[in-house]
């Protein structure tokens, strides 16, 4: 059974930087999609970005980067000058649309931004 388990939050001074890591068990990292979203207080969870195992990003903050080892099968979620407003839990999602198709969630690490 394929899992995702996210690794790298902890508290961090606003300005600073995290990256956290997205480790994929139970498969491999093809023709798929991994997600990054934020999870605030309200529990909606935004997107932050995105990279396909093609290597095609999509990002919705420059601050941000997002990579991918596939022959680890791994993924990557770079985060630089970080503000108390990105804090949160961020999850990584993969998502595949062909057969066999699925959406995977992890279990999530916390993120605080504070001083």
């Amino acid at each position: 059974q394929m899992q995702l388990v996210e690794s790298g939050g902890g508290l961090v001074q606003p300005g600073g930087s995290l990256k956290l890591s997205c480790a994929i068990s139970g498969g491999r990292f093809s023709a798929a999609t991994m997600g990054w979203y934020r999870q605030g207080p309200g529990n909606q969870r935004d997107f932050v970005g995105s990279i396909t195992s093609g290597g095609t990003t999509d990002i919705a903050d420059a601050r941000f980067t997002i990579s991918a080892d596939n022959r680890k099968n791994m993924g990557y979620l770079e985060m630089n000058n970080l503000k108390p407003e990105d804090s949160g839990v961020y999850f990584c999602r993969l998502q595949r649309k062909v057969t066999p198709t699925y959406t995977i969630w992890g279990q999530g690490t916390q993120v605080t931004v504070s001083s």
